[in-house]
């Protein structure tokens, strides 16, 4: 017996042994279940879990925080301002928004009709230092922010701290 008789892909055996996998119901049943949990779970290393209805992580949102407020900004172009729900439960922060596109043609000679339906959903978790009772929404030029003041117990936790130098 030779060393290349111990390695499988270098004999002809292997592929008797590959072969007979690729025609069992069994293991071609056990690589598609696979491959649909790899697909799945790949759609949570894209930026907030891309459950969105944009190609890949539904509308581009920023959130920034300054000394005294949240703010949420989304993307929201072709959008309604009537086609958005906004609402605040348990310092959650739920954005919600479908949009709906309807175009017919008619010229000589051609009929177009286009339909474009979409539909988007983010919930974003808040801190417990979000005042949400003074929470505002502004919706202008496709943009929705959302300001979300900080309560004043929280303000007043802030203590700054002297940089010294050597």
């Amino acid at each position: 017996m030779q060393i290349r008789d111990l390695i499988p892909w270098s004999n002809n055996k292997g592929g008797e042994i590959a072969k007979r996998e690729e025609d069992n119901p069994v293991f071609s049943l056990q690589r598609d279940v696979n491959r649909i949990f790899e697909d799945f779970w790949r759609r949570f290393d894209q930026p907030f879990g891309a459950l969105g209805r944009r190609e890949v992580g539904g509308p581009r949102t920023d959130i920034a925080e300054t000394d005294s407020t949240l703010e949420v900004s989304v993307e929201l172009p072709g959008i309604d301002r009537q086609d958005v729900d906004v609402s605040l439960t348990d310092n959650t922060l739920t954005i919600k928004g479908e949009k709906k596109s309807e175009r017919e043609e008619s010229k000589k000679g051609y009929h177009l009709s286009e339909r474009s339906y979409g539909s988007f959903y983010r919930s974003i978790p808040l801190p417990s230092v979000v005042d949400t009772d003074k929470a505002n929404a502004e919706f202008k030029n496709g943009v929705l922010t959302v300001t979300l003041p900080k309560t004043q117990e929280a303000l007043s936790r802030v203590k700054k701290i002297e940089v010294k130098t050597d």
